[in-house]
């Protein structure tokens, strides 16, 4: 080994779902183990209840915009767990048996709903996920719920990761829950992980990977500014036994191009086959009048609705066309979202649609009257059609501005598949929500930062194809045996649904292999740890001690 490395047992790259998981297991076995986070790491106090330049937000999220597809993620300690609205659905059955753009099933034939429920169930333990009842679901899941029924629909309330006893409505979640009622993994992976010995840096940016002498690997990092993320303050190295990537969808891959010089051939499908989870947003403008008299919709005195803002994020779906005898292409989900003001408000076209209607006098019109907003996630399946071009000099993206905005390597351009299923699931919107007049509808314009999604998928996707996945069913990264990949980049493909649970399961289903690789390169670890966290109420948090920032 290099003489002015550091050395660990396992070095985990990322310390959202696929990191926490994974980091929590292999200390709980006892491994030494050091995760290494490019955001920082902010306590519950410190998620703050606004969306001003410079303040929690800017922080902790990460905006990359690309040639088609713009990607929104978590930026920090926790990573997307932080910022996620906690909807936790399982995919559907037929979502394993999927062809897509390859014409075979692009799942390992090990992978099915009926493998993955004994891990969704672990996640589902650990988290704390519970279906909501009627009465949890706030004013916009009620409205949509009301509109799908009067438009001959149903509607399910969203089985979610909240403890609703602590949860105070605030619909503050996305920039960080304060109130520690949201399961993000400040509150059972990462406090597990660290109490059996983990070590978490966060501001750590991982730039690229080497082989060492002895059949390990050698982690380069950057250490970032706390303030101003275009800035190194140092840099340094870590050798490992075992590699977990779980930088996400839209930086695992990167890391991987960087280090095809050092590291050797990277499979094929490294940076390909990106998934943008079909996401789509419509907004509708919902008549107040309408939905007291064609919902029977009342709060008391004022409008019936008019108060998208308060209470939780998603809480209500239409599953109707989460049908696995429709055809692939036709099965999406249709989701009510809260979306807070930024993209939002910039993102929504004024309907009824007749050229670029996303700004002027119109849109300023429309602006005046936003709490009666109403929007609507579609969730379709898509063609897999994103490739990462060259790697920038140094992290997943071109940094432009100090904090939370960049440009990034990837190219989308939607196919045919996937922009009929879109127009599809727009024209459902459509007709649900603009029945006997309740609403006028538009999907959000592309015009701006072309598509975009919140749950990047399948840039080193799992498979058995070797020539179309970049990891083997174990998530073990062909050609370079003791390099695993846990983040949502693993999945194969769209899910029709929220994939936080599923990214959960398959890291949880990851473990045990990842525990057997460690032990044969001499690492004294075990498998067997029990679910981080009890029933909700139960004390679940150990005090995070001071993050560590200098560099070794």
């Amino acid at each position: 080994m290099s003489d002015n490395a550091e050395r660990t047992e396992v070095l985990v790259v990322g310390s959202g779902f696929g990191g926490a998981i994974t980091a929590y297991h292999l200390a709980a076995g006892g491994a030494k183990v050091t995760v290494l986070e490019r955001g920082p790491w902010l306590e519950h106090s410190e998620f703050e209840h606004d969306y001003k330049l410079g303040s929690s937000y800017t922080r902790i999220f990460d905006f990359v915009v690309g040639d088609g597809m713009s990607v929104l993620g978590g930026n920090c300690v926790g990573g997307g767990s932080v910022v996620y609205f906690a909807a936790m659905p399982r995919a559907p059955r037929f979502v394993f048996d999927r062809h897509g753009s390859i014409g075979r099933r692009m799942w390992p034939k090990s992978v099915s709903r009926a493998t993955l429920d004994p891990w969704y169930d672990r996640v589902e333990e650990s988290l704390s996920v519970a279906r909501q009842e009627w009465q949890d679901v706030s004013y916009a899941g009620g409205l949509w719920a009301a509109a799908c029924s009067h438009a001959g629909r149903t509607a399910n309330p969203l089985p979610v990761a909240i403890d609703t006893d602590k949860c105070v409505n605030c619909n503050w979640m996305m920039a960080g829950c304060r109130f520690e009622a949201k399961q993000s993994l400040l509150v059972n992976y990462l406090p597990a992980a660290l109490a059996h010995g983990a070590e978490i840096r966060p501001l750590h940016e991982v730039q690229h990977l080497e082989r060492t002498a002895e059949g390990g690997y050698r982690v380069h990092y950057n250490v970032i500014d706390a303030e101003d993320y275009r800035t190194s303050t140092g840099s340094g190295v870590i050798e490992a036994k075992i590699i977990v990537l779980a930088a996400g969808a839209g930086a695992t891959p990167v890391i991987l191009q960087r280090s095809e010089g050092l590291l050797g051939a990277m499979p094929h499908a490294v940076g390909r086959y990106f998934s943008g989870n079909g996401e789509r947003l419509n907004t509708a403008v919902v008549d107040e009048e309408k939905a007291a008299r064609l919902l029977g919709l009342e709060k008391g005195p004022g409008p019936a609705y008019g108060a998208n803002h308060i209470g939780r994020g998603p809480t209500v779906a239409s599953w109707d066309r989460l049908d696995g005898s429709l055809p692939e292409y036709s099965r999406y989900s249709l989701e009510q979202l809260y979306f807070p003001p930024g993209l939002g408000t910039i993102l929504a076209q004024v309907p009824p649609g007749a050229g670029p209607t996303w700004f002027g006098a119109r849109k300023k019109e429309i602006l005046r009257h936003w709490t009666s907003w109403l929007t609507i996630f579609s969730m379709i399946e898509d063609d897999n059609e994103g490739v990462f071009g060259p790697p920038p000099a140094t992290g997943n993206a071109h940094r432009i501005s100090q904090q939370l905005l960049g440009r990034g390597n990837l190219r989308y351009a939607p196919t045919k598949n996937t922009l009929d299923a879109w127009a599809a699931s727009d024209a459902e919107v459509k007709e649900i929500l603009e029945k006997d007049g309740l609403a006028q509808v538009m999907p959000w314009t592309n015009d701006l930062v072309g598509a975009y999604t919140v749950h990047p998928l399948a840039s080193c996707r799992m498979g058995d194809d070797p020539h179309t996945s970049a990891l083997d069913d174990r998530n073990e990264l062909r050609g370079h045996p003791g390099i695993f990949v846990t983040d949502g980049s693993a999945v194969p493909g769209a899910l029709t649904v929220n994939p936080a649970l599923t990214i959960s399961a398959l890291a949880e289903r990851a473990v045990p292999g990842i525990v057997r690789a460690a032990q044969e390169r001499g690492v004294r670890v075990r498998y067997g740890a029990p679910p981080p966290a009890g029933p909700v109420g139960a004390p679940r948090r150990v005090p995070l001690p001071p993050p560590r920032l200098a560099v070794p």
